[in-house]
């Protein structure tokens, strides 16, 4: 690493606590919207912490996850995901078309709406064993994380895309090497056992298919030859790991942040189907699931804020200190489920919004009502400056929320 690398901040930064985000991120935006910074693999970046710039870059058809030239990219991480390019330069555009048109219907707001009343069922079902914990075991904290916020985001991902819920504890352990920052060739071996066992999936729903996300990209599959079997297994996945990874963390830091102030949990209870919409916005737009950001290199030279990007570079899209620009969000710092108008980027913008979007904020309008319902007078056990943050994890998030009722 070179001593100008060296001077550089590098990621991921300090921060007080899992509900604060690291103060060098308001440093930086107000010294340039643009700055550069040193990834967690030791190469140069662009980090964009400003709003504007966050998302006029989302938006940029010139910016994509594939490089013209993979083997001088800068690498971000020694994650299997985010680690550096993926796909192919000359056609990314034509395949990223291609994967929306085949995930959309699967994960549209219709579709959602119909799954609600099974993720009701299953809410409940995890609620029951958090009870049934605290009967097991008087007196003693529940960890919210092991009985709600992990398992039920599995358990909907598993019935929507058709994976056996059994098999969780097999891709849990493989979701966890993949995304260690520093994971190097274990998380690539995990990445491989993991599109090792979709492949596996994919081939009984070739024999058996059902009404789920998987065997529709069997079905998709069987019509278009340039569909490869490789790909639907790195796609598949994908989807699992997206899908119960980032959620479960969502439900992590909401419950966090709703019982940090006693106030704001007796608010929301007071009322959760008027409170329920806003106060969902409000937690994605001000937690910080990870400590890095949403990669992208440029395929053209693009100037941004007054900066050139040249073609190449690797540009680290932090929607967590976006999400916090003051010139965007009055009070940015402070968790307000009245903000109107909330146009967070949580789940990025433009034509890569995150295409389980709607399945995260059925699953979050869902666990939260739902929660408070059951357990009224749910509370912390411990301090909020007391819970470890998983800092060497993409996803960041916590594996304790001890909590009591």
């Amino acid at each position: 690493m070179t001593a100008t690398a060296q001077a550089r901040p590098q990621l991921p930064f300090d921060r007080p606590n899992v509900l604060d985000i690291a103060p060098l991120y308001d440093v930086l935006r107000r010294e340039a919207p643009l700055t550069r910074i040193t990834t967690p693999a030791g190469d140069p970046a662009w980090l964009v912490t400003a709003y504007a710039a966050a998302r006029q870059i989302f938006g940029d058809r010139r910016f994509g996850r594939s490089h013209p030239a993979p083997q001088e990219a800068a690498r971000v991480s020694h994650a299997a995901v985010l680690d550096g390019p993926s796909g192919d330069y000359a056609t990314e555009e034509r395949e990223h078309t291609r994967m929306r048109r085949l995930l959309v219907p699967a994960f549209s707001a219709p579709r959602m709406r119909r799954l609600a009343g099974r993720i009701e069922e299953l809410t409940e079902r995890c609620l029951d064993d958090m009870q049934a914990a605290r009967d097991a075991r008087p007196g003693a904290p529940v960890n919210l994380h092991e009985l709600l916020a992990f398992p039920l985001p599995v358990l909907v991902i598993c019935e929507l895309l058709g994976v056996p819920y059994a098999d969780r504890g097999h891709f849990r352990r493989l979701s966890q090497r993949i995304g260690l920052i520093d994971g190097g060739a274990d998380a690539r071996a995990a990445m491989a056992e993991f599109q090792e066992y979709t492949t596996g999936l994919a081939e009984a729903k070739r024999r058996a298919p059902g009404p789920d996300v998987i065997s529709d990209l069997v079905a998709a599959q069987a019509e278009d030859p340039t569909f490869t079997a490789d790909e639907l297994a790195r796609l598949a996945a994908g989807l699992i790991f997206a899908g119960h990874e980032t959620t479960s963390t969502r439900i992590d830091l909401g419950v966090l942040l709703l019982l940090a102030d006693p106030r704001r949990r007796d608010r929301f209870a007071a009322d959760p189907h008027t409170e329920v919409g806003p106060t969902v916005e409000e937690i994605l737009r001000i937690t910080a699931p990870g400590g890095l950001g949403l990669l992208r290199y440029a395929h053209a030279d693009v100037e941004i804020a007054g900066v050139t990007i040249a073609r190449g570079e690797a540009v680290i899209i932090s929607s967590n200190a976006a999400n916090r620009d003051a010139t965007v969000f009055a009070d940015p710092a402070e968790f307000d489920p009245a903000r109107r108008p909330n146009a967070h980027l949580a789940f990025g913008h433009g034509a890569h919004v995150c295409i389980g979007a709607n399945l995260a904020r059925t699953e979050l309008r869902t666990v939260f009502p739902a929660l408070l319902r059951c357990f009224p007078t749910l509370r912390l056990a411990v301090a909020v400056d007391d819970i470890e943050i998983r800092h060497n994890r993409l996803t960041g998030g916590v594996d304790e929320v001890p909590v009591t009722w």
